[in-house]
């Protein structure tokens, strides 16, 4: 590898599924949310399937499965409660995905920046990155309150590529849901999606450019998919 090869690039993480393992503290969060409505709890592995597309969404999915639907105004204030409890012990079980860091580093040693595309709040994705001594690595951390449209819309992507002060026709996607896919494509940028995160289809299904099974083969990977960027 030759140093500065990426200079000028920016990769884009999705966080939850992606750069942690944070189903932990969601479905902790989540079941005491369950908690003040008398329904029963969520397990871990379908709390897996059901991340992506925020608090409120969440809380949606896991209350349908019991047929509840709940007025407007009722799931504000159930989301601001999830929220509350999530943050008061946000990575009490949340850990970093194996390789991650060695990944980051030598990207960056390649001369790549970073930027985190979520669908999390934007203050509760920068606690969760300082809690795990993550943030030292990102130029911009773009949640999905930091945007007009989040993801799937590509202007959330963009949104994060322009933070970092990056271009998209250098960039790529790191992520691991439909969502994130569709917003780099959206963008016009490719996507390498991480086997191990957080959906309810198979990772081959999303329509990435390349499935990963380690953060080992990060780095030749985004190698690759820039160098045949026109």
């Amino acid at each position: 590898m030759t140093s500065g090869e990426l200079a000028g690039a920016t990769i884009v993480f999705d966080l939850d599924g992606t750069l942690v393992d944070s189903a932990p503290d969601l479905v902790r969060a989540l079941n005491e949310t369950m908690d003040l409505e008398g329904l029963p709890r969520v397990r871990l592995e379908t709390v897996r399937q059901m991340v992506g597309q925020g608090a409120r969404v969440l809380i949606e999915r896991a209350s349908a499965r019991h047929g509840i639907n709940f007025a407007p105004a009722r799931l504000d204030e159930l989301t601001e409660e999830f929220v509350r409890f999530y943050a008061a012990d946000i990575a009490r079980h949340t850990t970093v995905f194996p390789g991650i860091v060695d990944a980051l580093e030598t990207l960056a040693s390649l001369g790549a920046k970073f930027a985190v595309c979520t669908n999390k709040r934007t203050a509760l994705s920068t606690q969760l990155l300082d809690a795990l001594d993550l943030s030292r690595h990102f130029s911009a951390v773009i949640g999905a309150d930091a945007v007009p449209d989040r993801k799937p819309h590509p202007d959330h992507y963009r949104a994060a590529v322009a933070a970092a002060g990056g271009v998209v026709r250098r960039s790529v996607m790191i992520g691991d849901s439909v969502a994130d896919v569709a917003s780099a494509r959206g963008a016009g940028a490719p996507v390498i999606v991480y086997r191990h995160g957080y959906n309810d289809v198979g990772a081959e299904q999303l329509g990435a450019d390349v499935v990963l099974d380690q953060y080992a083969d990060l780095a030749p990977a985004c190698r690759r998919l820039l160098a045949a960027r026109p």
